[in-house]
Formats: C-alpha cells, sequence, structure tokens
C-alpha cells in the first residue's frame, strides 16, 4: 500500500475524482481518501509515478 500526501482536497467530489481518476488507469486498484488528513491509499500494482500524476490531473498538490 502506498500513501500519498495530497492537498487541494476538500469534499466529496475531490474523493470521487481521486478514487476514480486511479481505478480509470487500475480497475483493481482500492484507493482509500482521508479528506481530514489530506492522504490517499492506494493499493495498486501502478507506480508512485503514475499514482502522482493521475492524482495532479485531476488538479491536487501530491507531496
Amino acid at each position: 500500500m502506498q500513501v500519498f500526501n495530497v492537498t487541494g482536497m476538500t469534499c466529496g467530489h475531490c474523493e470521487r475524482a481521486v478514487i476514480q481518476a486511479l481505478q480509470a488507469l487500475d480497475p483493481a486498484a482500492k484507493v482509500e481518501v482521508d479528506l481530514a488528513a489530506g492522504t490517499v491509499r492506494v493499493d495498486s500494482t501502478l507506480d508512485g509515478q503514475a499514482i502522482r500524476d493521475a492524482i495532479v490531473q485531476e488538479g491536487y498538490q501530491v507531496q
């Protein structure tokens, strides 16, 4: 499981956007978004850079 600190996520729409973007790349990915903590946990075969790129393309910053 990979954990990313993500800024800019504030609501359910943000959560869904990140989950859908990652599952579009890997439909079997398990994605958990914690808005309060600003984290995204991903269990996937995708490499870290692909995950970061997908999150950034949705308009969020990965720390």
